[in-house]
């Protein structure tokens, strides 16, 4: 079935429905950022933060109600990312108070002796699961590099981002670049976060981490991006090969869109016109995801795209604003800022819904805290579109 034709309905009336539509960019970058700094960032740091135990939880309820569950190492990366980033915003709550808060429950539960974080600790702080992922390693790249550039103090970030670079060796793969520490080893997502984390650092210092980059990119140049249709490939053999079955025909809308935005980010910032190329055509891809009775980009589609899970998770959504301001016109933008705040209008400002059902209504669970990452890094591309 093609997402052209979804069965289902929009829903009359539900949340957000009785908002009126931004009329313009201008006018959704000031809802974003009212909603940013008064309700976000607040709710997260006054209830998302665990005061007691250190870090931040997995998630909260819509209604605002902490969900305690075993503490995983990308969520703590990610909310010092947040927060450090809300300092460079201007934002006038203890943003330095939140992102050490989140840094150094990082390094006292999850930096192993090898410079490479783990993977799960328990509520009691015991290892639950010791294994280093490249997942893990990219997020906590990213949080050095953020809370470094707002908050240097002594430097100490810079040597822990180089710790997990030389740790990362460990984990390279004969045939070319990283192998992921799960079932699914030889996988494009890994390394789009790796080159996220590893950009943040380029920005920053350059030089090996430079290198790191543009390896990084050239394995999704020649590996990840198929080379006769230009849309992102997920899953491979140990031979970088496509790998059979089913795996092999995912196509994930929100993945083309991250990986959409990368290669913008990298083609603008070296001048690459390869990269640039392949921006546009992978955000092509992602746009064949979009769902036009909802207006959402749905979780997944064959490698003929056609529909493979009309579910639409809330993450889709921020990489198709973050990609569509940078390779899209205003009119998408507007509609994918529009339906992207659907998500947001919780009976709790600050929270979020994670899950839209191909019917129109929202599955009833936890916010996770993972999403704020996803929200500010599109939060961030609306406010440099509108000159913020």
């Amino acid at each position: 079935m093609a997402v052209d034709s979804i069965v289902g309905q929009a829903p009359e009336r539900g949340e957000g429905a009785h908002f009126r539509a931004f009329a313009d960019l201008a006018q959704a970058a000031d809802w974003y950022d009212r909603w940013l700094r008064r309700e976000a960032l607040p709710l997260w740091w006054n209830i998302g933060a665990d005061r007691a135990r250190g870090g931040f939880f997995e998630g909260l309820s819509v209604d605002g109600r902490p969900h305690a569950a075993a503490r995983r190492c990308r969520v703590q990366g990610r909310q010092v990312f947040v927060y450090a980033t809300a300092g460079a915003l201007g934002w006038d709550g203890p943003w330095r108070e939140a992102a050490w808060h989140g840094m150094d429950f990082l390094q006292e539960s999850f930096l192993r002796p090898d410079g490479l974080f783990r993977t799960l600790v328990g509520l009691d702080g015991a290892v639950l699961d010791d294994t280093p992922m490249l997942y893990d390693q990219a997020f906590a790249l990213l949080g050095t590099a953020t809370l470094h550039q707002a908050d240097p103090r002594g430097g100490e970030m810079v040597e822990l981002a180089r710790g997990v670079r030389q740790g990362l060796e460990a984990m390279r793969h004969p045939a070319g670049g990283y192998r992921e520490n799960i079932a699914y080893p030889f996988q494009a997502n890994a390394h789009m976060h790796l080159l996220e984390g590893a950009m943040a650092w380029a920005e920053l210092e350059g030089g090996d981490w430079e290198a790191m980059v543009d390896e990084i990119v050239e394995m999704a140049l020649e590996v990840f991006i198929d080379p006769k249709g230009g849309f992102l490939r997920e899953f491979f053999d140990a031979d970088w090969r496509l790998t059979d079955g089913d795996d092999g025909r995912l196509v994930e809308p929100g993945h083309q869109f991250e990986w959409a935005w990368l290669m913008d980010r990298h083609a603008k910032r070296r001048g690459d016109a390869r990269a640039a190329g392949a921006a546009s055509g992978l955000y092509a891809a992602g746009r064949r995801g979009i769902d036009p009775v909802r207006q959402v980009a749905v979780n997944e589609l064959w490698d003929d795209f056609s529909l493979r899970d009309a579910t639409a998770r809330l993450w889709p959504q921020t990489e198709h604003l973050k990609a569509t301001l940078l390779l899209g016109g205003e009119a998408d933008a507007l509609s994918a800022a529009q339906s992207l705040r659907r998500y947001l209008e919780t009976p709790t400002p600050g929270a979020w819904r994670d899950k839209l059902r191909p019917d129109g209504a929202f599955i009833e669970e936890p916010a996770p805290a993972t999403s704020f990452y996803h929200i500010l890094g599109a939060c961030l591309e609306l406010f440099k579109a509108t000159g913020r």
